[in-house]
Parts: C-alpha cells; sequence; structure tokens
C-alpha cells in the first residue's frame, strides 16, 4: 500500500489570477510498494504555528486584538486555522512536484489577515496537515483505494514579504472594511449629509471627533 509523505519546497504569487493566491510547490513521494501512483485526491489544513517565532514590541502592539496583552501570551498565543486547501496530484511513480495553490484574503474579519498584517518582518511558520484518498492499482492491476494517515504534515515558514507583496500587488495602499448594513447606512448618511466627498475624509472626520488619540 502505498505511504505518501509531503515536503513544501517553496511559495510564490500566481501571476495574472483573478484573486490574490499563493502557490505552495509541494513535494509527493511514495516511500511505500513500489506501484504507481493513479491518483491522489489531496487535502490540506494550514495552521500558523504562532509560537514558532519571536515578536518585537510593535507587533505585540499591532496584535493585541488577536491575543491580548502581552503578559497574557502565555495562555493566549495558539495555532491559527489559516485556511484549507484541495489538490488532485496526477499520476506518478515514486515522487511529483504539484502546486498547492492557496487563496489569500485581506478581510480583516479574518484572524490570519489581523496576523499577518500585524508582523513587520521575518517568516510566518506554517503547518500543512494532510488527509485525502490515493488511489493506485495492485499487481492485478484493479484499481485501489486507501486514505492518508492522519498524521502526514509538512512544515514551511513562508517568507512576510511574500504574503504582504502580493496583498500589496492586489490591493496597494488600500485596506477592505467590512460593516454591518445598519453601520454602513449611518455612516453612508453622514457623508451625504455633511458633503463629504470620500470615504477616506469621512472616516478622518469621525476619527477626529473622538476623545481618543489613535497611535499608528
Amino acid at each position: 500500500m502505498p505511504d505518501l509523505n509531503f515536503q513544501i519546497e517553496e511559495a510564490q504569487a500566481v501571476p495574472y489570477g483573478a484573486s490574490p493566491l499563493l502557490s505552495f510547490k509541494l513535494r509527493v513521494t511514495n516511500t511505500g510498494a513500489e506501484e504507481a501512483i493513479h491518483t491522489v485526491v489531496l487535502r490540506a489544513q494550514i495552521q500558523i504555528e504562532v509560537t514558532r517565532r519571536h515578536y518585537s514590541r510593535e507587533e505585540q502592539s499591532k496584535l493585541l486584538d488577536l491575543f491580548g496583552e502581552p503578559d497574557r501570551w502565555g495562555q493566549t498565543l495558539r495555532n491559527l486555522l489559516w485556511t484549507h486547501a484541495i489538490v488532485v496530484v496526477p499520476p506518478f511513480a515514486k515522487e511529483t512536484v504539484v502546486d498547492l495553490q492557496v487563496p489569500c484574503t485581506f478581510d480583516f474579519n479574518v484572524a490570519a489577515t489581523k496576523y499577518f498584517h500585524g508582523l513587520s518582518d521575518g517568516d510566518l511558520p506554517l503547518n500543512f496537515l494532510f488527509s485525502g484518498t490515493v488511489f493506485y492499482p495492485d499487481q492485478n492491476d484493479h484499481l485501489q483505494v486507501a486514505p492518508i494517515s492522519w498524521e502526514k504534515e509538512a512544515k514551511f515558514k513562508l517568507p512576510l514579504k511574500a504574503w504582504k507583496g502580493l496583498i500589496d500587488h492586489y490591493y496597494p495602499n488600500s485596506a477592505w472594511l467590512y460593516l454591518r448594513r445598519d453601520v454602513f447606512d449611518r455612516l453612508y448618511q453622514f457623508k451625504v449629509r455633511h458633503g463629504i466627498p470620500t470615504w477616506e475624509q469621512v472616516i478622518d472626520r469621525v476619527l477626529a471627533g473622538t476623545e481618543e488619540t489613535v497611535q499608528l
């Protein structure tokens, strides 16, 4: 029966995508018997291992929304689920390399986006947890099916500049803000009532009217 192992070799942005995508070069190796692999339907749960890196004071302040005050990080720092991805691996013998494409969002309601945005430099420690199904022929050329062990995983340090460069390409000098519909309506009425031409000026006006000084 096939025994598949996985290794992430590199990551790069997918050019000309309809939405932001990172492509991870995934090496799949059959370390078991010598049978050819017909197909693999491979799923990956991608986690961010947040305890595997150091955080500067600036980064700690930007991550308060996720983890609270730094003196509580011993209790609050836990792995974050980034996303799920799936790829169909074509026929191969022994080993092959495929592109595992991962969509990237700039939605600040997503914890992973807050985490990525809060970092200044360095790497993102990722852990890919694999599952799925292997299709392979037996000695009589009959198609067999086997599950991928839940113990299969691969660690990878994604350079933060790869994610930031991708986001800057799709959203240059901009960010998305998700608002509840009734809150947006109130903000829109404020914009119209005061004749404010842009949304940036609306936010500036609202912030200027608050007592708290926002430290950037």
